[in-house]
């Protein structure tokens, strides 16, 4: 899966959202890949290779990243069993379960996304450990890292459909509810493939400390991120997956949305990086900044620095 992200991702800006499209397309025909249709087209995204246009491919590609990012464990037995699932009957419940008004911005899709990141965002290349396959963050202590706070609200939502189809791994449950809520956020279609395994028990987690921090700087985050095999280009697509969602006090400690529609999958974040004027958040929380508006909001210093920091390297 790591081969296929640097596939799609290797001129990520300068593709057009079309030519991203057939590229997954083509990739989409390796393997034993289930590609769900979608009822109706999604609208036609800009055709400008201005990689500022509308729904450009590098958030594309963050949240690819984001459920594709750790190699997938062939064990036959539960690839059958996923074969024999009812696929788009599991799909139409995870749709079922996103909207909910009294959820953050009225969706569940933006912390499902979080979900399947931090369960691929521990792997390390340098030994296979880590990753999706496993879905290790069942149990302590990885449950309880502190970059993991608030996912129990993802991984108890998604609970009865564990129990519902016995057949799909913890493991593909997550990352699977994230490709589906990509595509409802408006989000690419996303090949994927059964296969992950669950892992029985928390001697399998991996330790604390194995995600990104957003009050570190430029070189916490290339440790982390080149720990998984990624570079510069790709970590700036990754980065772009923050159009959804937003920050929580009881979470990160920061607060707000990082954009102006957080359930809706766009390019955004880096518009706004670029275009806004950014001033220090006045407030008792940890240090932040704010678009003149007081609509958005970016995290520590160093975190809105290092993302800067990185789309600029990528642009020249």
């Amino acid at each position: 899966n790591i081969l296929m992200l640097r596939q799609i991702s290797s001129n990520v800006v300068r593709r057009t959202p079309a030519l991203v499209a057939q590229r997954t397309a083509a990739l989409s025909t390796q393997a034993r890949v289930v590609d769900y249709e979608r009822e109706e087209q999604r609208q036609e995204r800009g055709e400008s290779r201005n990689w500022r246009g509308r729904n450009a491919a590098a958030a594309a590609v963050g949240a690819v990243a984001a459920v594709a990012v750790a190699a997938v464990t062939a064990d036959q037995a539960r690839a059958d069993g996923a074969a024999n699932a009812d696929v788009e009957a599991l799909r139409a419940d995870i749709v079922a379960l996103l909207d909910n008004e009294r959820y953050d911005d009225g969706s569940y899709g933006p912390v499902l996304v979080r979900l399947a990141w931090h369960a691929c965002g521990t792997y390390d290349k340098s030994d296979g450990s880590g990753g999706s396959d496993g879905a290790t963050m069942r149990f302590e202590p990885e449950a309880a890292h502190g970059a993991n706070a608030g996912l129990d609200v993802a991984r108890t939502l998604l609970r009865p459909l564990v129990a519902k189809y016995p057949g799909v791994s913890v493991s593909d449950l997550w990352q699977f509810a994230a490709i589906v809520a990509i595509e409802e956020m408006g989000g690419p279609r996303i090949p994927f493939r059964f296969g992950r395994v669950d892992k029985p028990d928390g001697s399998h987690c991996t330790p604390d400390g194995r995600l990104p921090d957003a009050a570190q700087g430029a070189s916490h985050m290339r440790d982390i991120f080149y720990r998984m095999g990624f570079n510069d280009q790709e970590i700036t697509a990754l980065v772009g997956a923050h159009a959804l969602g937003r920050c929580h006090t009881n979470r990160s400690g920061f607060d707000g949305p990082w954009t102006r529609s957080p359930i809706m999958f766009t390019n955004d974040f880096y518009t706004l990086l670029l275009g806004e004027e950014w001033k220090v958040r006045q407030w008792n929380g940890p240090k932040q900044y704010q678009d003149a508006a007081k609509a958005v909001s970016y995290t520590h210093l160093r975190a809105h620095e290092t993302c800067a920091d990185l789309v600029c390297r990528l642009l020249l």
